[in-house]
């Protein structure tokens, strides 16, 4: 082997020889549009269906690979030449083709003068199985995005990191006990191509100051369809060798390469940005791993304007969008104050802040200089939209950051929600794709989030529906005993050791699916809890049941490694191999052939920790029922005639009390409904109300939770208005964002003289309900003005510690002026529910610039308040 450093290495790519006719293969094969169309696959499939499995559903591999002679008979075949040619008539369609942006924004669409553009920042991004560039959720969802943005038409761009040896892959060694190995990615045999300087011809690169020294970072750009996706990679020959494995492994190395991969992620994606000549409107930082590119965007504000930081941040803020997923303080990076200085210093010049400055940014009490600096608390310092990604969700996001907004009740904290969802055509299986063409047209395919296009559902047979989801689980045991020989043979197993295999798995068995990220608070073991009911279940042959698992704990998560080594020891110790499997290495191909071939998906987090949670959102568009604990997106989706509710949503104090009153439901649920449903069949053999409720699960739950949804939610909400607003507050070198900076000074400066004085209202000791009541409130606002600030009543049902809830907000009017800055409001309110009632008046900004009138540090509530007016929550 020659290192490199040892010598000067020459480079150059080897391409496979393509005739004429087949030289669109190469365009096919890197547009990841392909992930999505079947008649893409089958085109790769057709030229050799082994080398597509052995080159793990990789296009551009395969054509480094395939045989010449293979090739050359493909390009002879007119049957195949036509489908090529008819494939890549449908990319180039696809690209160009206006789609429901264009068609519900024409406007928007057509302006040139400041054209809309969203960019997509995320650190890891999930669009197929042969790209490892993602670790589970969090990137299979940024992927989903991306191909839905280009089926919708939306103008987007995603910007991300390449890492050169992706997430890890996982075996399991013979005492159970996860191990990893770090196979390196060939960019390429990716899907993925260099950017060039036109001028040069070398490789575009941007450059990253890290502790001192100047990084580079090269740029590489993949096709989703009509979206490009620019990757970021520092294992560029100038850098140092250890600068070159910044980008090695993704969620790899200590916190030092985190804060490093993370200011290449936003900082340098911003300037990747405008190496390519993307010139962007609306920042999205799909979690906080992004938000360095708030620093660098204030920066070049300043510079481009010569903007105060407070007038550059309100210019940026204007155009960002923050995306939380992490529903507990312990899933955010945070980095001690002496990482910060050492490698963000060499900023504060160009920001405009000192260090304490700085470091409050990240920081919920500004106040506290030994608080580690949060980058979802840069985020959402430095962004003026904020969501969720589920309903509950955001009430557990506005509980989790409501100190950053002191004073706020927890319900006008600006968090919102858009909940998540999953690519429709990337994850329904190619059985029911056939089957929904024939019985519903080519509408759920373009527009899935057309409720009225899956009413249609009902009219599927119940003998076709069962009999296709009968065979993908077939399918499903088929494959994993295929997966599970090859993993023994790797091993060297012997020959009996294989034979084994034959009998894993029943083709008949209610069939069971868990797969995620092995975190503790999943409860993956949650049934060994009472191991005789489990033994019960799995040793019945009457109405039998077995489990198939997967997912991957983070390598330095000991607890989650142990619950995997759990499962497989039960399996194990209990001689139910056969009925409780553990499959290795969990990927998209592993979550699509699960969530296509399970009767059930099972979910069971602790309420309140799974943010959304998408496989059983995959798993309900094949059909699949969802088993769960009414949290994350179950928790908005559930209806009893679409899946089952592990309990009631119960909060509980005690998390062993949890467990163990959640195991009794979940062994309940299958043994008293479950199984009696699942193997209730009629004379033709199959399970009636089982089919009529998967039916209901998938016309009532696709609609609902797929990403043409999702997105155009996020384009209408958030993208939309961060564009009217932030385009308003940046133009005229940042003439608007400069005004609102000077009125955000001036309510600092005064907002210490505003006081309620006095309330009055019509309503006595009781009052008839939906009846309004007058209010007049008396309010010093000193040297501010009616028309700078707004006079709101708070009112609802008030608890019996004095708390209100269900609250609603009306805002007063101006009525008369006192002199001396004292100023009379006056309005009405109607209490809508009976019950103890309760309201305060409060004073915060008013201005038509602002995206949320909520800024921490101004909000005044009416401190003199009677015992009925008391207990606001803030």
């Amino acid at each position: 082997m020659l290192h490199a450093g040892q010598a000067n290495i020459h480079t150059f790519r080897v391409v496979p020889s393509l005739p004429k006719a087949l030289e669109p293969l190469h365009d096919i094969a890197h547009n990841l549009w392909w992930t999505w169309r079947p008649e893409a696959v089958e085109l790769f499939r057709r030229l050799d269906r082994d080398l597509w499995r052995q080159c793990g559903h990789n296009p551009v591999r395969m054509l480094s690979l395939v045989d010449q002679e293979k090739i050359e008979r493909a390009a002879s075949d007119p049957t195949y030449v036509h489908s090529v040619n008819q494939t890549v008539a449908a990319l180039e369609a696809h690209t160009v083709k206006p789609g429901w942006f264009q068609r519900n924004h024409k406007q928007i669409a057509e302006d040139t003068k400041t054209p809309f553009r969203v960019a997509y920042f995320c650190a890891e991004f999930g669009m197929t199985e042969c790209f490892q560039i993602y670790s589970g959720g969090l990137g299979i969802l940024a992927g989903d995005h991306l191909k839905s943005a280009s089926e919708l038409g939306l103008p987007l761009v995603g910007v991300g990191l390449l890492y050169r040896n992706g997430y890890f892959h996982q075996y399991v060694s013979s005492d159970g006990w996860q191990q990893e190995t770090y196979p390196e990615l060939d960019p390429a045999t990716q899907p993925v191509r260099r950017m060039f300087d036109e001028k040069t011809g070398e490789q575009l690169r941007v450059q990253v100051e890290l502790d001192g020294r100047a990084v580079s970072a090269g740029i590489w750009k993949v096709e989703v369809g009509r979206v490009p996706l620019y990757l970021l990679d520092t294992n560029m020959p100038e850098n140092d060798v250890k600068d070159r494995e910044i980008t090695r492994n993704l969620y790899g190395g200590d916190v030092e390469t985190r804060i490093q991969q993370e200011i290449i992620l936003g900082v340098g994606g911003v300037r990747a940005l405008r190496a390519v000549g993307e010139d962007v409107t609306v920042f999205h930082m799909n979690e906080g791993h992004s938000a360095f590119l708030a620093l660098e965007r204030i920066r070049e504000f300043r510079e481009s304007s010569g903007a105060t930081f407070d007038e550059a941040r309100q210019a940026a803020s204007s155009q960002h969008v923050f995306t939380t997923h992490t529903p507990v303080p312990a899933g955010i990076d945070r980095f001690s104050p002496d990482l910060v200085k050492k490698y963000l210093g060499h900023t504060l010049e160009g920001v405009g802040l000192d260090m304490d400055g700085l470091l409050s940014l990240g920081r919920e009490n500004v106040f506290d200089s030994n608080e580690f600096f949060s980058m979802a608390v840069l985020a959402l310092r430095t962004s003026s939209y904020h969501n969720g990604v589920s309903k509950l969700h955001g009430v557990v996001s506005r509980h989790m950051w409501q100190r950053v907004w002191p004073q706020t009740p927890v319900s006008d904290v600006p968090i919102g929600h858009v909940t998540n969802g999953v690519h429709t055509r990337t994850w329904i299986s190619p059985e029911l794709r056939e089957l929904f063409d024939r019985y519903l047209g080519q509408a759920w395919q373009e527009d899935p989030a057309d409720h009225s296009v899956w009413t249609d559902v009902q009219d599927i047979p119940d003998e076709e529906l069962w009999s296709i989801h009968s065979k993908k689980r077939e399918d499903l045991v088929t494959w994993a005993r295929q997966k599970v020989r090859r993993q023994l043979r790797d091993r060297g197993a012997n020959n009996t050791q294989v034979r084994a295999v034959d009998g894993l798995l029943d083709p008949n068995a209610l069939t069971i699916g868990f797969a995620r990220r092995f975190a503790t608070y999943k409860r993956a073991t949650l049934l060994l809890r009472d191991r005789e009911r489990l033994h019960a279940l799995l040793t019945n042959e009457e109405r039998p049941v077995q489990f198939l698992i997967a997912g991957k704990s983070h390598p330095a998560d000991g607890p989650g490694k142990e619950l995997i080594r759990d499962i497989i020891r039960f399996a194990e110790d209990a001689g139910k191999r056969d009925r409780i499997h553990f499959i290795e290495d969990y990927d998209m191909h592993i979550g699509r052939r699960l969530t296509q071939g399970c009767d059930i998906w099972l979910n069971t987090p602790r309420r309140g920790m799974e943010a959304s949670g998408t496989s059983g959102m995959k798993a309900a568009m094949n059909g699949v029922l969802n088993v769960s604990i009414l949290d994350g997106w179950w928790d908005e989706a559930y209806g009893p005639e679409l899946g089952f509710a592990i309990g009631r949503g119960e909060a509980y104090h005690d998390s062993e009390q949890a467990d163990s009153i959640e195991s009794r439901a979940l062994f309940d649920l299958l043994e008293r409904q479950i199984l009696p449903e699942f193997f209730g069949r009629d004379e033709s053999g199959i399970p009636r109300a089982w089919v009529e409720r998967m039916k209901r699960c998938i016309a009532s739950l696709t609609p609902n939770f797929n990403t043409n949804r999702m997105v155009g939610d996020y384009a209408t909400q958030y993208y939309l208005e961060a564009h009217r607003v932030g385009t308003r507050l940046v133009k005229d070198h940042l003439s608007e964002a400069k005004g609102l900076s000077a009125q955000l000074g001036r309510w600092r400066e005064h907002w210490d003289g505003i006081c309620v004085e006095h309330v009055e209202t019509s309503a006595g000791a009781t009052h008839p309900i939906r009846t309004s009541v007058d209010i007049t409130a008396t309010v010093a606002l000193g040297a501010l003005t009616p028309d700078e600030v707004s006079v709101q009543v708070f009112h609802g049902r008030q608890t019996g510690v004095g708390d209100l809830v269900d609250s609603e907000t009306v805002t007063l009017r101006p009525a008369k002026d006192l002199g001396n800055g004292r100023h009379e409001f006056t309005g009405v309110f109607v209490p809508s529910s009976a019950g103890r009632c309760g309201y305060s008046v409060r004073v915060i900004p008013c201005d038509d610039r602002l995206a949320t009138p909520f800024i921490p540090g101004l909000i005044t509530w009416e401190s003199d308040r009677t015992p009925e007016h008391a207990g606001v929550t803030a």
